[in-house]
């Protein structure tokens, strides 16, 4: 790799602040200085490496490859079996132990197109995994691609308003309504289905610029709640008709199991394999995990999903 200073002291700021308080300000200011970093990505070295190269990566030392060597980076498998790609903001996030046999330097967009090549084996991009960890997953790397190849034309480049209302539907509906719910349990539930549209379109007034709206109504989302058990109650959320594209979350159910108190949440995201039902877990945590069935069906698999077996 080519030898470059990275001072990514703001941008690790950033990210802690975001972990701390996972608002819009502070993960569009993450994602700004990301966008503007050189990272660190662990790779294999080439098979045909010579021994005085591997000797320099071995001491730490930039190594410069020519053009067409083939550079494979370093996955993390998930217990789901599906993988992420690792990337970090300085040597010392990365522990002795977990230690590559290479890391290479390189633009944070780069990343981006590295992951967008290789979305049958990518699932997600995660930041410095080991310690204060992010994670991008492919709703936002998607939104980032499309910033990057727009600013290979021009050299400011902002979200069109169509672009930004995708992002827009996904940050509600896979990061702040869950958020909400696990924060405020059984009494958020209750306003959510109290206030229905009203108030999902305050959480989208948090992502939207002052100023700006969002362009849905509240009449535009539907809402059911269903005792299923005595100890069961499921809301299905419809959200506007709109959000029916690849790429987005077109419903949510949250499940609230009364005698352990606890939220669950899932979404049914109509993706490059079709539609399939995903989960947000606690931590934030997005993985898809089966496939949708028809709407008939679907409580059904949200059951088995809520009590397997």
């Amino acid at each position: 790799m080519a030898e470059q200073k990275i001072d990514n002291k703001a941008l690790e700021e950033a990210i802690a602040a975001f972990r701390s308080d996972k608002e819009r300000d502070s993960y569009v200011k993450v994602m700004e200085l990301l966008e503007k970093s050189i990272v660190l990505v662990p790779a294999m070295p080439p098979q045909d490496i010579a021994p005085e190269l591997m000797e320099q990566l071995k001491a730490g030392k930039p190594v410069q490859f020519p053009k067409d060597t083939k550079i494979v980076p370093c996955l993390l498998r998930k217990e789901t079996g599906e993988q992420a790609l690792p990337i970090f903001t300085s040597p010392q996030q990365i522990p002795e132990d977990k230690k590559s046999p290479m890391v290479m330097a390189m633009p944070f967009m780069g990343v981006v197109s590295m992951a967008a090549a290789n979305q049958d084996k990518v699932e997600e991009v995660v930041v410095n995994p080991f310690t204060g960890m992010m994670i991008l997953n492919k709703s936002i790397l998607e939104i980032a691609e499309k910033r990057r190849k727009a600013a290979g034309q021009m050299k400011t480049v902002q979200l069109t308003p169509e672009q930004f209302k995708d992002f827009a539907h996904n940050r509600v509906s896979l990061f702040l309504l869950p958020k909400y719910l696990f924060e405020n349990g059984e009494e958020g539930l209750k306003k959510l289905q109290h206030e229905e549209g009203a108030f999902l379109l305050q959480l989208y007034d948090k992502v939207y610029p002052k100023g700006q709206k969002c362009g849905c109504r509240a009449e535009d989302f539907s809402l059911m709640t269903l005792n299923l058990t005595d100890t069961i109650q499921l809301t299905r959320l419809d959200m506007p008709d709109e959000t029916n594209k690849k790429g987005l979350c077109y419903r949510v159910y949250a499940v609230f199991k009364r005698d352990t108190q606890e939220v669950l949440y899932y979404t049914l995201e109509n993706t490059k394999d079709g539609n399939m039902i995903a989960g947000v877990t606690q931590d934030g945590r997005h993985e898809i995990l089966e496939p949708a069935p028809d709407n008939g069906a679907e409580i059904e698999a949200i059951m088995g999903l809520v009590q397997p077996g």
